[in-house]
């Protein structure tokens, strides 16, 4: 298991914090418990975090993730003991869950993830079948995968407002479907459990309201440890009323972009950080790296040519992008055999159950790398996580890890706030 090469000089302000993190464990660990009973947290989650060296933060936080086949699978057992963790709570007398992945079939490496879901559920002791939302689909079809399992996709039958597939009673339905294009009528009205709820989804979730949650837990959580909330928390400003192909909405973006870089630069000076300050320019809803691009100067955005406005303009499913959230770039100075990184770190429930290295060999430390080219290297987190070294050495990877725990779980926190505040 390869243990990524750091850049990062192993002192200033990221030692501080971790090991201010490291040091205030029980406070931050009986603050959490109080939240997590304050809270309903959602079935699952994948943060995405980036370690600048002066600076450790969540750039975004997906609560439909893919990628559980990129876990360490000797970490599969902390799966297990969270999702039974979590259908207690939900729905003690389940034994069948009804699974309900994206359309998109023909990405084997996605299906491997359901496989993988599956496997987890079955192990937690529940029967798992797999419905799905292509029309197509008409009887039960197995789809052959590259690791040598397989999985069966099956038409979803809707009787009585509740879902099920032929000859099968589930208990609640898992989604592992983002609703990107929408709520299909189908899921609409049940009188059924459904995990994440349907204001999880893209077709009204916004990453500017996670954002404005992320405030306030960042803020108190600063409180807690005495430290300056901007060390974990990237600013951020929203944009409506987009069009890029038809250059409008264009001011918002670029006044806000120089807002952003002007109070960044303040910050800078103050830690003495050398690097030029970035923002991220992103979709305010969905996934999959698409309708992102990286600016140092707000005049740039007036500067996009046919090409990059084309790719500003569209998201998964050939959603058009009508508002976007600037947010302040978190450089990423950690890499794996010389190509950049950035952890992902999931959890079920408010468990850490594992993560993996977001590698990309041809983007830079100021750029997004959920883009085609990526690779995943799977690291045992979980352990390091929760159980950082007692040891008086500085800068140990396994305190960092616990770090990332930590933020990690702030914004779990946050996505629960933001569904809280969000619901309908």
């Amino acid at each position: 298991m390869p243990v990524p090469h750091l850049s990062t000089a192993l002192h200033g302000p990221i030692l501080d914090l971790e090991n201010r993190i490291y040091n205030t464990k029980p406070l931050i660990e009986h603050w959490l418990r109080s939240k997590w009973r304050e809270y309903s947290v959602p079935f699952y989650c994948s943060v995405d975090l980036r370690n600048s060296g002066f600076k450790l933060a969540p750039v975004d936080t997906n609560l439909f993730p893919g990628g559980f086949n990129n876990l360490n699978p000797e970490f599969i057992a902390l799966c297990v003991q969270a999702v039974m963790t979590a259908v207690e709570k939900i729905c003690p007398d389940a034994h069948s869950v009804l699974l309900i992945p994206e359309n998109h079939t023909r990405n084997t490496f996605y299906l491997q993830n359901i496989a993988s879901i599956r496997t987890i559920m079955q192990h937690a002791g529940l029967y798992v079948r797999i419905g799905t939302l292509l029309p197509e689909i008409k009887t039960a079809t197995i789809f052959n995968l590259p690791d040598g399992q397989s999985i069966t996709l099956e038409p979803i039958i809707r009787k009585n407002n509740k879902l099920s597939v032929e000859n099968f009673d589930p208990c609640a339905v898992l989604l592992n479907n983002d609703l990107s294009n929408g709520v299909p009528e189908i899921l609409q009205n049940l009188d059924q459990t459904i995990l994440p709820p349907l204001h999880a989804g893209w077709a009204t979730r916004r990453k500017s309201e996670h954002f404005k949650a992320y405030n306030t837990i960042a803020d108190e959580f600063a409180r807690l440890i005495d430290i300056d909330p901007w060390l974990i928390n990237p600013y951020f400003a929203s944009c409506g009323k987009i069009n890029f192909r038809e250059k409008k909405g264009e001011d918002c973006v670029a006044n806000s972009t120089n807002k952003i870089l002007g109070v960044i630069r303040e910050k800078y000076r103050e830690y003495s950080v050398k690097e030029d300050p970035f923002v991220i320019v992103k979709a305010d809803s969905g996934t999959y790296g698409m309708g992102i691009m990286t600016v140092k100067d707000g005049a740039e955005v007036y500067q996009l040519n046919r090409k990059q406005r084309n790719k500003m303009a569209v998201v998964k499913e050939g959603m058009s992008v009508t508002n976007v959230l600037v947010q302040e770039g978190v450089y990423t100075f950690e890499n794996i055999n010389q190509a950049v990184a950035e952890p992902v770190i999931y959890m079920i429930d408010h468990f850490v159950v594992g993560g993996f290295y977001r590698v990309h060999t041809s983007r830079g430390i100021d750029e997004n790398l959920n883009a085609p080219g990526m690779h995943f290297v799977p690291l045992s987190f979980e352990p390091d996580c929760l159980l950082p070294n007692n040891t008086k050495q500085q800068g140990l990877m396994p305190n960092r890890y616990y770090a990332y725990g930590v933020v990690a779980r702030l914004a779990l926190l946050a996505a629960a706030l933001e569904l809280q505040q969000t619901i309908h």
